[in-house]
């Protein structure tokens, strides 16, 4: 993957300690985070924590000559391919609302042709100021995006909107607008995650061990590739992706009605969900109260979505088996008329649910079987996609 810079402009909010973090995450991802501080921003988290961080200098000034950068405003704001300024007070978007450029990083925004996103932190009453929102209105209409603000806990110990994003979400965003010039921009991708819930009562259910993980890598990574993604959840504790669109369901058939609405748009079909095959024939409308002998469950046959849903030009499968896993996982694929499967062994100690690695077999209509090694589940997610974009290209 080519390098990926994005300057992270930080201003006087006191949500400066958490762009810590951000630039932190962004770095982990692979990106080379080129910070630049406002004058107020140093007052609230020193410059060498970024610079520990990134690895890279810190720019708080319009000429610094110790830094590569000469002319810093031009140069950064060539170099960038997403200027993110988070937190942004209402201070710096009022002065890039008006085209106000007296220091570093206004000059870096007003010079820049890359997309800029901003996170705003601010006082409810600040934020809620007419001024404030003209501003806002402004910058919109101008093509920046904006990523909160969120409403919870603010530094003045009030409730209300105000309070930074939360960093998973302004990172989603980042990777999300970093992805666009990506090997799947313009293909759409439905993904499947996590396990169903078939109800037996108001409070008991069937259910199974998928934790979401798979699905979850799988959609963030396809939209880190600049894919239109739609990622269909069953229950899970993983917090929401940024820049995704989530459909939450509960029940096998609440995730097939759901999917067939997706699919007729879908370029592709990645069912990774843990889908019930069975599901209680006449859920108590009450709870079910403890007997003294035995309690029979009558259950049918859940629809199988792969089966049902043909349409999707790349329909990829999960086989998740306990023996015989590359002979089960070829009969799926022949079964269903699958472009990929991804088979793992599941029920011993290296089982994959709830865990952050996986070791799978990928099983193609050829008669390959390509064992991969133990990967996380970022990595696992990415291999899969290679794959997709090949069937995507043949197609």
């Amino acid at each position: 993957m080519a390098e990926r810079n994005v300057v992270l402009g930080v201003t006087g909010s006191i949500a400066a300690y958490k762009a810590v973090d951000l630039a932190s995450k962004l770095t982990q991802a692979g990106i080379s985070v080129h910070t630049v501080m406002t004058e107020s921003a140093t007052k609230l988290v020193g410059p060498a924590s970024f610079r520990a961080i990134t690895g890279l200098p810190v720019a708080t000034k319009m000429f610094e000559l110790e830094n590569p950068h000469s002319i810093e405003h031009v140069s950064l704001a060539e170099l960038a391919d997403v200027i993110l300024v988070a937190p942004a007070t209402a201070n710096v978007m009022a002065k890039m609302a008006c085209g106000i450029a007296d220091d570093l990083l206004t000059c870096t925004v007003l010079a820049t042709r890359a997309p800029v996103l901003i996170a705003p932190a601010m006082h409810t009453a600040m934020w809620e100021n007419a001024a404030t929102q003209r501003s806002v209105e402004t910058l919109r209409e101008r093509g920046i995006g904006f990523v909160g603000p969120a409403v919870g806990r603010l530094a003045s110990g009030g409730i209300g909107v105000g309070r930074f994003s939360p960093v998973p979400e302004i990172l989603g965003e980042a990777l999300r607008i970093l992805g666009r010039s990506g090997d799947l921009a313009g293909q759409r991708i439905v993904v499947s995650a996590g396990g169903t819930r078939e109800p037996i009562d108001p409070v008991r259910f069937l259910g199974n061990r998928s934790s979401g993980k798979m699905g979850f890598a799988l959609a963030e990574a396809a939209r880190d590739r600049g894919a239109e993604v739609t990622l269909v959840s069953g229950p899970t504790l993983l917090p929401r992706p940024s820049g995704i669109n989530v459909v939450n369901v509960e029940s096998a058939s609440d995730m097939l009605a759901a999917i067939r609405e997706a699919a007729p748009a879908a370029d592709a079909l990645i069912m990774s969900a843990a889908v019930a095959d069975y599901a209680p024939v006449s859920p108590a409308r009450e709870k079910l109260r403890k007997g003294n002998g035995e309690r029979t469950l009558r259950l049918e046959r859940t629809a199988d979505i792969l089966d049902t849903v043909r349409g999707v030009p790349v329909r990829v499968g999960f086989a998740a088996e306990t023996e015989n896993l590359i002979e089960n996982a070829k009969r799926k694929l022949e079964m269903k008329a699958l472009d990929l499967v991804v088979a793992n062994a599941v029920g011993g100690e290296d089982s994959p649910f709830g865990s952050e690695t996986n070791q799978t077999v990928l099983v193609d209509p050829s008669g390959s079987a390509e064992e991969l090694p133990r990967l996380s589940k970022r990595e696992l997610a990415d291999r899969i996609l290679d794959r997709v974009r090949e069937l995507l290209d043949a197609h």
